[in-house]
């Protein structure tokens, strides 16, 4: 896991425009505007090394006239190194960076208002131990939200969406960031990620509560909500 994104990093987010014809950035506004992030939280974003969700919060709290404490957590340095480039050439501040894995987080129980993950927790080994870790880490009435691919939800789009995926995905991925492979394994991930329903379940069982979902462009990717209550 590692080397396939340490292999990506300096090209991840201009993959995303090139394989989402730009949506990436609909549904991640979109997944921000659900979390609806205030003034004085402290925010865990997890699997964020690029930066692309944290920025994001910072600005709609700076919106709404405040500031958040805002921690990006990535296993991979060099995801973490892209993220901390991006944010000097923004001049933006209000970020803290943390090289950890989503499964063992190397923060304090009951520390976060709210926990993000986008894109991200599919790649981890065990599931569960890093869904456990987000009910750690969140204070009590605390803020799970996380954005994933999930399961095409409208008849033919699923069938595109495939050929799309292991013909095209892999091809662009060998000509901008000269690795075919990696973005094979991508691919491959998100087929074998569960579908909407089987993952909120597994978020019950974490412990986390109210849990929902909502769908995005037909089901090609869902945001998942819940409440450490």
């Amino acid at each position: 896991m590692r080397e396939v994104f340490s292999s990506v990093a300096r090209n991840y987010d201009l993959m995303n425009d090139l394989m989402s014809a730009g949506v990436h950035r609909l549904w991640k506004d979109a997944m921000v505007e659900w979390l609806n992030p205030q003034p004085g939280w402290r925010v865990l974003d997890v699997a964020g090394g690029t930066g692309d969700i944290a920025f994001r919060i910072a600005h709609a709290v700076r919106e709404r006239g405040g500031q958040a404490d805002i921690a990006v957590c990535d296993i991979n340095a060099d995801m973490l190194g892209e993220g901390v480039r991006r944010a000097e050439a923004k001049a933006e501040s209000a970020l803290r960076w943390i090289n950890g894995d989503a499964e063992a987080l190397p923060v304090p129980d009951a520390t976060f208002d709210a926990y993000t993950i986008a894109f991200g927790i599919r790649n981890v080994t065990h599931i569960d131990k890093a869904l456990a870790e987000a009910r750690r880490v969140l204070k009590p009435g605390g803020r799970f939200l996380c954005l994933e691919f999930s399961q095409v939800q409208v008849p033919g789009l699923d069938f595109l969406y495939d050929k799309f995926s292991f013909n095209v995905l892999p091809a662009l991925g060998h000509i901008v960031a000269g690795d075919g492979e990696a973005y094979r394994y991508l691919v491959e991930s998100i087929r074998r990620f569960p579908p909407q329903a089987k993952f909120a379940k597994m978020i019950e069982q974490a412990g986390l509560s109210r849990v929902q979902y909502r769908n995005l462009t037909g089901g090609i990717a869902a945001m998942h909500s819940a409440w450490n209550i």
